[in-house]
């Protein structure tokens, strides 16, 4: 039976990092090719960290085209968390070296500003390989920030929590303060600042 995402000249769109507190949304957009070698290839959250880098190279390697992209927590504070990221997903698309026919975004929305079709899919990463295979690279991308952060800053546990709202990274804030890189739109980094008296 003919799957209709394996369509060779559409690209798959999603986004990782909208609930952190801290660090930039980051997107990716990926072209496959019509017959491709990605074994379990799936949403990236449902993937171990090993098959995630595993399965990254791979799609790097077989994809006619891909890009990463990412919008900064200044431009999700500025632009609010949902627009930031749309924004980063016309990034990662306007980035790609073939122009798509169209684009399949995870999602109840399409960013504005394309310049051809789009189709967002709901749970998309779980059904379009092309959406599957971007969620892997936006994941591993943006994770690959949080250690960046976690060299920067090892008391934060950037490397455990990814900049996640748990226990762990409430009490780093309130013990250390906010960094640069927190997102100051978001109610606990508020908190935070408002005690240091600076919002």
């Amino acid at each position: 039976m003919h799957n209709p995402f394996l369509n060779a000249a559409w690209a798959g769109v999603d986004e990782v990092g909208r609930g952190p507190l801290i660090g930039s949304v980051v997107t990716a957009a990926v072209i496959l090719p019509a017959q491709f070698d990605l074994p379990g290839l799936t949403d990236s959250k449902k993937l171990s960290e090993k098959r995630r880098l595993q399965l990254a190279q791979a799609i790097q390697q077989q994809a006619i085209a891909w890009c990463v992209a990412e919008a900064s927590a200044a431009e999700v504070d500025t632009l609010n968390v949902l627009q930031a990221s749309l924004l980063a997903m016309r990034r990662a698309v306007e980035g790609l070296s073939v122009r798509p026919e169209g684009v399949w975004v995870d999602g109840n929305r399409c960013p504005r500003g394309l310049t051809m079709p789009c189709q967002a899919i709901v749970k998309g990463d779980l059904t379009v390989p092309a959406i599957s295979a971007a969620s892997i690279l936006a994941k591993v991308a943006r994770d690959a920030q949080m250690q960046q952060l976690h060299e920067a800053y090892p008391y934060y546990g950037f490397d455990k929590h990814k900049g996640y709202p748990t226990v762990a990274h409430f009490a780093a804030l309130k013990h250390y303060g906010a960094l640069p890189e927190h997102r100051r739109s978001f109610a606990p980094v508020q908190a935070v600042l408002a005690q240091q008296g600076l919002f």
